[in-house]
């Protein structure tokens, strides 16, 4: 039978644990990889990543696969780090939490910075054009 409460204890004692670094670096990296592809879709002029995801059923596959390819290091090294954490911590393997505290770490951060970085840049962007524009005199 499944302990929630075992679960949500030993995902909270992760924060102060052993490792507890990661629950910094990993979402830090996501981060980044999202900042870069946000910066990549808004000069593209692309829609935001989940919203693109969530509304465009024929492109969804590729969409996340292609998100899939970026984070995916990340949340393998989430994983990784979470086994040995647990080994060091429990001497088991609890293979559910491993894969909230990777998805927790590395996909969530993605997938939500992505798209509102994707808008800043698009909004950065009309507005250079919008400055860059001549004014036409008596208009």
């Amino acid at each position: 039978m499944f302990n929630w409460e075992r679960v949500i204890t030993q995902l909270f004692a992760r924060l102060g644990g052993p490792m507890h670094f990661r629950f910094i670096m990993q979402p830090l990296m996501a981060a980044i990889l999202a900042t870069i592809d946000g910066i990549k879709d808004g000069k593209a002029g692309r829609p935001a990543y989940l919203w693109e995801i969530l509304s465009t059923a024929p492109d969804r596959k590729a969409l996340l696969r292609e998100g899939w390819k970026r984070v995916s290091r990340v949340f393998l090294l989430a994983v990784v780090l979470d086994i040995i954490y647990q080994l060091i911590e429990f001497h088991w393997i609890y293979p559910g939490e491993t894969l909230i505290v990777a998805i927790v770490l590395a996909i969530i951060p993605y997938f939500l910075l992505r798209g509102p970085i994707n808008r800043l840049v698009k909004w950065r962007v009309n507005r250079k054009l919008q400055k860059s524009k001549p004014e036409i005199a008596g208009s």
